[in-house]
């Protein structure tokens, strides 16, 4: 028993050092931790190849189409000027009293298709803008908006690390788009107004001013009503589908055909079509260069996840599972331990993708004594360690550096108000969480 745990705490041990203090791939992080947690643990050269060869495989068989076509709807979505006729319109609607709101929404809804560091840099001209017309401090403006994307980042398939982490546990991909909205909404707006009340402490405007007005042309946008289509269709026929199959236990060829549609594979190809349908001048073979671009970016997306369900299998070929869920007391953590298991990562290593991947690998064997091991349970699960992915983000972590950069703040302010932002957001999400639990656990 001692060695098994021992092997576990070396394994994560080995991914946090490896990744945090020598900048190694996650990739090759998680392949190096395969091995040194199976030998610890004793397990023989061939089977564990082949529990890393079949972890591998099965995460890939699961979410290799949509994380790929998720890359690609985003990438779309950007070049056609669909993100930026989203973020006009809501800002638009929510007037000019109440712009720091509109960006915090703007990011929440942009975010959606894609990555908060693309968002950020996507909506930074915007930001910039918004900035320099209302002298709002860069600190309130920049953070609120970053938050925005945070919290969707996090929470709502088919980012990279809940779509992995929803994979891995087995958990309903519709249950946790539905309940992730819920849980992001309270997210973003603690990093609002945490943004509102410390950013205010900051100059007004951002000391170096590394952008122009947004060089798009608001005449040349996309219609709103059509720029929201590839974003909410895929999202509404993903949760139909999840309803319909708790609601409706009658089969026929109507309701298959629904369903199938509702697969979330199914459902961003559908985005991606209304994506291209939205008016643009596309240049030769300029779609081509961009379908070649988000494949390869999801390529090295998936060779993470892919790597993680290695680890994961490596960890249950262990047993570990065997000899802890009867241990008293572990069912008292319920859903705290995935979330403190996923803050530990997160704060360590700074990737909330590779945190909650890696968290969801280790906490699946421990889902029947956490009282997790239902339908809700494995949902409860995802969003808790989505909520431990978000603090704390900090200087090893890559999106720090894309708000730093791009809104030309020094690193205090970055620090004094995006990161205590985060860990902010993480405390109201588990307590989301929490309440979201005693309602349908």
């Amino acid at each position: 028993m001692l060695t098994i745990v021992f092997a576990l705490i070396v394994g994560i041990s080995c991914i946090i050092l490896l990744s945090a203090r020598f900048k190694m791939h996650p990739f090759f992080s998680l392949f190096i931790a395969c091995f040194v947690t199976g030998w610890i643990g004793g397990i023989d050269a061939a089977a564990l190849l082949t529990n890393m060869k079949e972890g591998f495989g099965r995460i890939m068989s699961s979410l290799g189409f949509i994380i790929a076509l998720g890359t690609v709807l985003g990438l779309v979505l950007e070049a056609n000027g669909a993100t930026t006729a989203m973020a006009s319109a809501i800002i638009k609607w929510a007037g000019s009293k109440r712009t720091v709101l509109a960006m915090s929404l703007t990011g929440f809804m942009v975010g959606l298709p894609i990555f908060c560091d693309s968002g950020y840099v996507v909506l930074s001209g915007l930001n910039q803008s918004m900035i320099r017309k209302t002298r709002i401090p860069t600190a309130v403006m920049s953070t609120a908006m970053a938050t925005g994307l945070y919290a969707v980042h996090c929470f709502i398939p088919p980012h990279p690390g809940v779509t992995a982490a929803t994979g891995t546990v087995n958990a309903d991909f519709g249950r946790v788009i539905v309940y992730g909205l819920l849980i992001a909404v309270p997210a973003m707006l603690a990093g609002y107004y945490w943004a509102m009340w410390q950013g205010k402490k900051f100059g007004a405007i951002a000391a170096s001013d590394p952008f122009a007005e947004p060089t798009t042309d608001n005449e040349k946008l996309p219609g709103t009503f059509l720029s929201f289509l590839p974003v909410l269709i895929p999202i509404v026929l993903i949760a139909l589908r999840a309803m319909m199959t708790t609601i409706v236990p009658v089969k026929n060829t109507v309701i298959e055909s629904l369903l199938l549609v509702g697969d979330p594979a199914i459902a961003l190809a559908i985005g991606v079509v209304l994506a291209l349908c939205i008016p643009k001048k596309w240049e030769r073979n300029e779609w081509n260069k961009l379908a070649h671009h988000g494949l390869e970016k999801a390529g090295g997306i998936l060779m993470i996840i892919g790597a993680g369900g290695a680890f994961g299998a490596v960890i249950s070929a262990l047993k570990i599972q065997d000899h802890l869920a009867g241990m008293e007391g572990l069912d008292a953590w319920g859903l705290f331990f995935p979330f403190l298991v996923a803050t530990i990562l997160k704060t360590a290593q700074g990737s909330s993708t590779v945190a909650i991947l890696t968290a969801a690998s280790i906490v699946v064997p421990f889902l029947p004594a956490l009282h997790l091991d239902d339908t809700n349970g494995r949902v409860i699960a995802v969003l808790a360690m989505g909520a431990g992915s978000m603090a704390i983000s900090h200087v090893n972590d890559a999106y720090f550096w894309v708000i730093t950069n791009f809104s030309g703040q020094e690193l205090k302010p970055v620090l004094r108000v995006y990161s205590m932002a985060t860990i902010c957001m993480a405390v109201v999400a588990i307590i989301a969480v929490y309440l979201l639990s005693l309602i349908i656990l």
